[in-house]
């Protein structure tokens, strides 16, 4: 019987014992008895009790944990963040709201938001404000003059935060031209190569016309605003100005309509592929498995079905953001004075709460990945 399965045709016979349970065929190896059983056998031997007893942990860690339990895949850094784990939580604590802020007025947009905020925020106070005045003047037709003055320097106020916001807005056109002399040298290296000092202008013309229309359209809305900001500064006629503006306000008008077409087929995709991880998260809670046996394929669907829901938040945020602008844009584009100055002063706030909200996620998501390092 000891001939039945000789050593020196199992070269591996360590390796594959502590792959298939080492410790419960080690118990037979070490004994006295000339028969050795089969290391790669499918079926484990049958022993007494005690045996088990004693190797059940060994046992259990070698097979049952290696086959129902496999190790978890490494996890981004920026999925833990998203799914609320310790890590995050001991982040959260250490960056505080100030510290959010300080970030957002380090950059233009910031403070456009910000100051957007305090803009609005005030037109509504003196919306508020003008109609109660207007009722009480029914009943008293003069009003005090300190009441007169605090007006009138709220309204300088308001007037002031929306220069300031359109010099912040300044040079914006450097955003998509960047874009677009990006992609000058992609189909034209060959030719730049040799006729870059006689023919400069060629290339670029060629590739404005052939950018994406939203970067285009992003482009002459910038420039468009800059000219109208440079008229308010005295350094280009005032009618040029308004045709300027004018132009800015039908530009905008389709750059919201352009984003609201790009919002839709964007949650479209997400909502397909939360239907199919809700699909998958399904069939597995049908096999009634526990949560200690859970396999690693179901906890990496859980965590992208929260990050997809994330994702899809902010896409709604950002779809009422456009609604919002499209309103408000409409009553400058098309002319409409009827309720005009308390529309636009609602959908102004909601749209600079709305564009806020996101911009304060972003700079609170990177700073928490900063301090979780």
């Amino acid at each position: 019987m000891s001939h039945i399965f000789p050593s020196e045709h199992v070269p591996d016979s360590s390796s594959s014992s502590q792959h298939n349970g080492g410790t419960f065929y080690s118990s037979f190896e070490a004994g006295s008895s000339p028969f050795q059983m089969n290391p790669l056998s499918s079926h484990p031997p049958r022993t007494p009790r005690t045996s088990l007893t004693a190797s059940s942990h060994a046992y259990g860690a070698s097979i049952y944990e290696s086959k129902e339990e496999p190790q978890e895949p490494a996890i981004d850094e920026e999925d833990e963040l998203e799914e609320g784990t310790e890590q995050l939580k001991q982040a959260e604590q250490r960056v505080r709201t100030e510290e959010v802020w300080r970030e957002m007025f380090l950059t233009s947009n910031g403070r456009d938001k910000a100051f957007k905020l305090i803009q609005y925020s005030l037109r509504v106070y003196l919306l508020f404000h003008t109609s109660l005045a207007t009722s009480r003047l029914l009943r008293r037709p003069t009003r005090p003059p300190w009441e007169k003055e605090f007006v009138r320097r709220l309204s300088s106020t308001v007037d002031g935060f929306s220069f300031t916001r359109k010099c912040l807005l300044l040079f914006n056109w450097l955003s998509p031209l960047t874009a677009i002399m990006a992609q000058q040298s992609v189909p034209f290296s060959s030719e730049q190569s040799t006729e870059t000092s006689k023919k400069t202008t060629k290339p670029f013309l060629h590739t404005v016309l052939y950018a994406p229309p939203p970067v285009l359209l992003e482009l002459v809305h910038a420039a468009a605003d800059d000219v109208f900001t440079f008229s308010k500064l005295g350094l280009v006629g005032k009618r040029t100005g308004e045709r300027a503006g004018r132009f800015s306000d039908w530009c905008w008008l389709l750059a919201t309509l352009v984003g609201l077409v790009e919002n839709g087929v964007e949650r479209q995709m997400i909502g397909h592929l939360l239907h199919e991880v809700e699909s998958r998260l399904y069939a597995e809670s049908m096999t009634a498995a526990t949560a200690k046996s859970k396999p690693a394929s179901s906890k990496l669907d859980e965590k992208e079905h929260s990050r997809l829901q994330k994702q899809d938040y902010w896409l709604q945020v950002t779809r009422a953001k456009f609604v919002m602008d499209l309103i408000f844009v409409s009553y400058d584009v098309f002319k409409i004075q009827r309720g005009r100055k308390s529309v636009q002063t609602f959908t102004g706030l909601a749209a600079a709460v709305l564009s806020a909200a996101k911009l304060y996620d972003s700079h609170k998501t990177s700073l928490l990945k900063d301090a979780s390092r």
